[in-house]
């Protein structure tokens, strides 16, 4: 399904604050930077997708 994305929370690893994340789910792994929208310090989110649905996301300190 092209363009289709699926927005989960995530907690900051920084700041423990929940934000928002956004996983492509026409990908299976995928890992990508982006700066928490609360503390502005950069996360590493991973996140695995089965089927075009999401598995797991995990976010740690970059």
């Amino acid at each position: 399904m092209m363009g289709f994305q699926i927005e989960c929370e995530i907690q900051c690893p920084w700041c423990f604050e929940s934000i928002p994340a956004v996983v492509d789910p026409s990908q299976d792994d995928q890992t990508y930077i982006e700066d928490c929208s609360v503390c502005c310090r950069p996360i590493q989110i991973r996140a695995r997708c089965e089927d075009e649905e999401l598995a797991s996301i995990d976010a740690e300190r970059s």
